[in-house]
């Protein structure tokens, strides 16, 4: 990996892929130009749409890039407590004036679709969110010449995709923006997770395989704490958000700095699932009833997300954001990703001083 790396990207930086229209062919295109790795995100688009976002992109960089796709996820939540929150749902319901989604639509995200495109018409990198591919699949794809990154939250995650023969692993700090990228979310469990320290040193001593460290990673400083903590490479999301390139709705940007926002929490609140955003009203009220309900409870507050987005109303909006969401800064992606490589070099040339004294 830290091969390949080196031959796809100048930089150890990678984008991470933000779905929801984040990370779109601009972020993605910028990226890549100055020298980091960008990405698509895949999930809650139709294949077709990710395809058509995959040769907007080719025609914005020749540089090399990556897709995210979402693993199908088994549906397994209790209805009866889906119905509960649908009720407690209703005065936002009201208060929007909008219906609520049907929680029993289609939870398909196209997954065998893509994979099939993808196959057909090779990227430089394809990466696994919520779940980790069969051996099969990972084999096609490096037979196709694709490199395969797992997205992992534990030791063992880790050692599953390693048997599953994906390339390499991304290991998900509990300080990550949006989704914990957990194989099983576990309703006993809690809204608990391990720290990207911790968890890469744990990672690395499981698996022999490359890594690939993601949470609360703001600046390049951080980037070089966690490749002297054993990672490849560093990605980030929460950074990117900002930039002009991104896809994120403009309160959303504005949100990471607001100090009416100034913590950011675990919640199943917006779609069944651990994800990590900023605190406001509607994680508050909402999140501690919250049910273990993944993609059930994400269709059933879709049109509550659109309708305060769009009346601009960021106390009902999902605000995904990292631990580090308060440094933030406002820059065109492809100057920020020469300032994280300045940053970091900086850091490396100062370990480099200390240690020689």
């Amino acid at each position: 990996m830290s091969l390949a790396l080196t031959d796809l990207c100048r930089y150890p930086i990678v984008q991470a892929p933000m779905a929801g229209g984040v990370s779109r062919p601009e972020l993605a295109a910028a990226v890549a130009e100055a020298g980091g790795l960008g990405f698509l995100a895949a999930g809650y688009k139709t294949a077709d749409g990710m395809y058509n976002e995959v040769k907007q992109l080719r025609r914005m960089t020749g540089g090399a890039f990556g897709v995210n796709l979402f693993m199908p996820q088994p549906l397994v939540a209790d209805p009866s407590a889906v119905e509960v929150y649908r009720e407690q749902l209703a005065g936002e319901a009201s208060w929007y004036e909008t219906p609520l989604g049907d929680p029993d639509s289609s939870g398909d995200d196209g997954y065998e679709a893509k994979v099939a495109i993808l196959l057909e018409d090779p990227v430089p990198v394809v990466s696994f969110t919520f779940g980790c591919p069969t051996r099969e699949v990972l084999d096609a794809f490096a037979a196709a010449g694709t490199f395969t990154v797992v997205t992992v939250t534990s030791a063992q995650e880790a050692r599953n995709a390693a048997w599953a023969g994906a390339g390499a692993v991304c290991v998900q700090g509990t300080e990550a923006g949006g989704h914990q990228s957990t194989h099983r979310d576990d309703p006993q469990g809690g809204l608990a997770g391990t720290g990207l320290l911790a968890l890469i040193a744990e990672v690395r001593e499981a698996v022999q395989m490359p890594l690939v460290a993601t949470g609360g990673i703001m600046r390049g400083s951080q980037i070089t704490a966690v490749l002297a903590a054993g990672a490849d490479a560093a990605q980030l999301g929460t950074a990117f958000l900002p930039c002009p390139e991104s896809g994120a709705h403009p309160l959303h940007k504005q949100a990471l700095t607001n100090p009416l926002f100034v913590t950011t929490a675990l919640t199943r609140a917006f779609s069944g699932r651990p994800a990590r955003g900023l605190v406001n009203r509607f994680v508050r009220e909402h999140g501690p009833y919250a049910p273990s309900a993944y993609p059930q409870v994400h269709q059933l507050t879709s049109g509550l997300r659109k309708a305060a987005a769009k009346t601009g109303d960021a106390q009902g909006m999902a605000l995904w954001a990292g631990q580090g969401h308060r440094m933030a800064r406002e820059l065109p992606a492809g100057e920020l990703v020469g300032l994280l490589a300045a940053e970091s070099e900086a850091a490396r040339a100062a370990v480099s001083v200390r240690s020689a004294r």
